[in-house]
């Protein structure tokens, strides 16, 4: 009998999961990772992944190994190790040429990925877009400034109900497992970090706990929270930062007992420490400060995390920690925190013609994210804390 098209037939079970480069679209990629698991059980399943987020992936159960790259390591370098591992298949998440072109060079047998003209010659196996794909696509200066014209009328935030559940990224990412054979059915995103992590992590920033005289803030606070004002991808998804503040100073005000923690890479101390700046006291700047095992550990005791659309807003979620987020210049619908429609997650955006126009840098004022009031947001805050 003849084998069908991609079924691997006399190949050894064993598949390269290339990863995407971002946090928060890592995240969003573990839907699919636990539905192939669940549809090649006896499969050996590698994720290749970039150095700065081999974190989180560690132990994760749907993996079998990782491979790490350096930034900068060419693509001929990465080929030659992953020839080394003799991998059947490649399942290419990014929808790079690189991507592509790594596996290409490794001579994988399959290579599956999305379509996109520039790299269909080095994949076996091109996907069309899945049906109802959502495109990201920027906008335009002009077209956001005839937006702007054309409407006339004053922005207001507000509350977002619950998207469309299929045209989350989760679903894109989903779409691909599926040509491995697996479950379409979309699952929320989870991350673990074990008791033992949580214990160190404390130990870690909690010095009062280790028995020293002289104990930290965070040891006496019976109540953490987060903040996560920094956002990688640009400023357009930052809600201001004098914003940040006065939630955080309201909660505070309300119950001294509570500690917000402001956390991110090193690139968002600046903000973590204007935030704690303007707040006054009951912040603590630990931006660049932690692993991101330690930055998992700390959103996970935090009792809800007051976030912008960035990846430490998924990492939350993906651990179980009620969000806060007032989107910009993305999509609630497309990036949102967790399984769309999670009723445990406050979600706020926009009325701006403009929005989402999907660029890093607002070209006119930012209207978008300061029509989200501060008062809207603590509320939000305090139901979810009352609901605890």
């Amino acid at each position: 009998m003849t084998a069908p098209p991609h079924s691997f037939a006399g190949l050894p079970d064993c598949i390269l999961i290339r990863g995407v480069n971002w946090l928060g679209d890592a995240v969003m990629t573990t839907p699919a990772l636990q539905r192939l698991r669940e549809a090649r059980p006896r499969a050996r399943l590698v994720l290749l992944t970039q150095e700065k987020l081999a974190g989180l992936w560690q132990n994760h159960p749907s993996l079998d190994g990782l491979l790490t790259c350096a930034a900068g390591e060419s693509p001929w370098a990465v080929a030659g190790r992953l020839r080394a591992e003799a991998f059947s298949t490649a399942l290419l998440l990014p929808n790079s040429p690189r991507a592509a072109l790594e596996a290409w060079l490794a001579r994988i047998p399959q290579r599956i990925g999305y379509a996109r003209p520039w790299r269909n010659w080095l994949l076996t196996q091109p996907l069309p877009p899945r049906p109802g794909q959502a495109r990201m696509a920027k906008r335009s200066v002009r077209e956001i400034r005839r937006l702007i014209r054309r409407s006339g009328a004053s922005t207001a935030g507000a509350p977002v109900s619950p998207p469309p559940r299929a045209s989350h990224q989760i679903h894109d990412y989903l779409h691909l497992a599926v040509a491995l054979g697996a479950n379409p059915e979309p699952l929320a995103p989870r991350l673990e970090v074990t008791a033992d992590e949580l214990r160190q992590t404390e130990e870690a920033f909690l010095p009062g706990k280790r028995g020293q005289a002289q104990a930290s803030p965070l040891a006496v606070s019976r109540r953490l929270l987060g903040l996560c004002p920094g956002a990688e991808y640009g400023l357009a998804k930052r809600w201001p930062a004098e914003r940040f503040a006065a939630v955080a100073r309201a909660v505070v005000r309300e119950d001294a007992n509570c500690l917000w923690l402001a956390l991110g890479g090193p690139r968002d101390w600046p903000v973590c420490e204007e935030v704690a700046r303007r707040a006054g006291g009951g912040v603590l700047n630990l931006a660049g400060q932690t692993s991101l095992r330690q930055l998992m550990a700390l959103l996970k005791l935090c009792r809800v995390v007051l976030t912008n659309d960035s990846g430490p807003m998924h990492v939350a979620a993906a651990l179980g920690t009620p969000v806060v987020v007032p989107f910009g210049s993305t999509s609630p619908a497309l990036t949102g925190p967790g399984q769309p429609g999670d009723p445990r997650h406050r979600l706020f955006s926009s009325d701006a013609p403009c929005a989402p126009c999907f660029r890093r840098h607002c070209p006119i004022d930012l209207r978008c994210l300061t029509a989200i009031s501060a008062d809207d947001v603590t509320q939000a805050v305090r139901q979810i804390l009352a609901a605890l």
